[in-house]
C-alpha cells in the first residue's frame, strides 16, 4: 500500500470515532478525542516519531535531527471536526505529515522534524477555535477557560475530565528559538484548484476575518394597520443591508456572509421591529477586509436612516490576516514544481487555520490540495482523490527537503 492509500484508508478509520450516530462529530477533550489522539499516537510512533499529548491536549511526535535538541520544523493540522463533518478537513494533513515521517531517516535533516494534531482548531464545542494552536503558541486567554459548551461544562472542566490541569497549561507553550517554521497540507475547502484543473495550491497568506452580531432597530406594529408609509421596518431594512453584503463583497474582493437572521417579535401578521443577524467578512488582508466593512456600515447607516429604523454591530471575533514566511512559500512551491507542476498556483486562504496561530511563534507556510464535490467542505460529501493525495504527499516530502538544503546551506 502507499502513503497516500494508507492516508485515505485511515481518515475513513478516523471517521468511525464520532459522537453522533450516522454522522461524524468529534470534539475536543471527548473520549472520542482521547480514542483519537490514542490511535494516531500509534501511528506516530510506527514512523519513528517519540510521541506526547501537551498540556492542551495536542499530540505531538518529534524525530531529533543530525543531533538531539536541535530546533524543530513543524508540520500538522487538526483532528477535531465541524458538526456533520467531511473526513479529510484537518485529518488528512496530520496523516500526510505521518507518512512524509515515514519517508525521512532518522537523523537524516539539519533540524528535528514534529508533528502537531492540533485539538479544537474548529471551535464547535465551546467556540474558542484554535484553542490547540494558540496553546502552542503561548496565546490562550485565561477567560477561554471559564468558556461553557451546551451542557454548561466549561472548558477548564472539560480538561480536568481529559487528564489535563487546566492551570498548566501555559507548557503548551513554544518559544520562537526552538522552532524552524511550521508547514500544513490541508483540503482547499473550496472549488479554485477544481475549476482550474489543478492538484495543488500553495497559500501566500491566510485570511483575515471579523465577525458581528449586528441589529436594526425600527418598531413593530400590526402588518394590516400600518401604513408602508409609517412603517418602520426592521426587516426589510436588514434586507437591504444583507444585499449590500454581498454586492460590496463582490466589488471589493472580499467574503461576506450573512449566516443568521431573525425577526422579533415573530408574529405572522406583526412588522418586525427588531431583526438580529450576523456578519462574518473576510479577506486577503486587514486593510481590504477592514475598508469593506466600513462600506457595509455607510450602507446601514444610508438604509437605516432612510426608513427610519436605527442600526448597531458588536464585534465578536477578529483575526488578523496571516502572511505565509517568504522562505518557507519558497519552499512549498519547490515542492509542488518536484511533481512536474512548474507554475504553482497561488491561492489565499478563504478559511481560517492552525497557522493563524501559529504565526505568532514562528513561520508558516500551507499547501492546500484540491476538493472534489464542487469543493464542498464541512459537509460529508467532501472528497479527494487518491491520484491529488499522492502529489500532495510527494510535494510536502519536498518541502521539508527544501527547507533542510536551505538550513543547511
Amino acid at each position: 500500500m502507499t502513503g497516500a492509500a494508507r492516508a485515505l484508508e485511515r481518515c475513513d478509520v478516523l471517521a468511525g470515532f464520532s459522537s453522533l450516530d450516522g454522522a461524524l462529530e468529534r470534539v475536543p477533550f471527548s473520549e472520542e478525542h482521547r480514542a483519537v489522539n490514542a490511535l494516531v499516537g500509534e501511528w506516530m510512533r510506527e514512523a519513528g516519531l517519540v510521541v506526547h499529548q501537551d498540556a492542551a491536549g495536542n499530540l505531538c511526535g518529534r524525530m531529533e535531527g543530525a543531533r538531539p535538541g536541535l530546533p524543530a520544523l513543524v508540520l500538522g493540522s487538526h483532528l477535531d471536526t465541524v458538526t456533520d463533518a467531511g473526513r479529510y478537513d484537518g485529518m488528512l494533513g496530520v496523516l500526510l505529515a505521518i507518512e512524509v515521517a515515514h519517508r525521512i531517516e532518522p537523523g537524516a535533516l539539519p533540524f528535528a522534524l514534529e508533528l502537531v494534531a492540533f485539538t479544537d482548531e474548529e471551535g464547535t464545542r465551546f467556540g474558542n477555535a484554535l484553542f490547540g494552536s494558540r496553546a502552542f503558541a503561548g496565546r490562550v486567554d485565561d477567560a477561554w477557560l471559564a468558556t461553557a459548551d451546551r451542557g454548561g461544562v466549561t472548558v477548564a472542566e472539560a480538561m480536568t475530565r481529559f487528564g489535563l490541569d487546566p492551570a498548566r497549561i501555559g507548557e503548551a507553550a513554544r518559544r520562537p528559538e526552538e522552532l524552524v517554521g511550521y508547514l500544513e497540507t490541508h483540503i482547499e475547502q473550496g472549488p479554485q484548484l477544481l475549476d482550474a484543473d489543478r492538484a495543488l495550491a500553495v497559500v501566500p497568506a491566510i485570511a483575515g476575518a471579523r465577525r458581528f452580531a449586528l441589529q436594526v432597530t425600527g418598531r413593530a406594529g400590526h402588518a394590516g394597520g400600518t401604513p408602508y408609509g409609517r412603517r418602520r421596518d426592521a426587516l426589510v431594512a436588514a434586507a437591504e443591508i444583507v444585499a449590500a453584503v454581498e454586492r460590496v463583497a463582490i466589488e471589493t474582493g472580499t467574503i461576506g456572509t450573512v449566516g443568521r437572521i431573525r425577526a422579533y417579535p415573530g408574529g405572522i401578521n406583526v412588522v418586525p421591529g427588531i431583526c438580529r443577524f450576523s456578519l462574518d467578512l473576510r479577506a486577503e488582508t486587514d486593510a481590504a477586509r477592514d475598508a469593506a466593512f466600513a462600506r457595509i456600515e455607510a450602507v446601514a447607516q444610508e438604509v437605516c436612516a432612510r426608513r427610519g429604523t436605527t442600526w448597531s454591530a458588536e464585534e465578536l471575533y477578529r483575526a488578523d490576516a496571516t502572511t505565509c514566511d517568504p522562505a518557507l512559500v519558497a519552499a512549498v512551491e519547490e515542492g509542488v514544481r518536484a511533481t512536474g507542476d512548474a507554475t504553482p498556483m497561488r491561492i489565499w486562504s478563504r478559511a481560517g487555520h492552525d497557522g493563524m496561530a501559529v504565526a505568532d511563534v514562528t513561520g508558516v507556510a500551507m499547501l492546500f490540495l484540491r476538493c472534489g464535490n464542487d469543493g464542498v467542505s464541512h459537509h460529508p460529501d467532501e472528497t479527494v482523490t487518491l491520484e491529488d493525495t499522492a502529489a500532495a504527499l510527494d510535494a510536502f516530502e519536498a518541502a521539508v527537503r527544501a527547507v533542510a538544503r536551505r538550513d543547511a546551506a
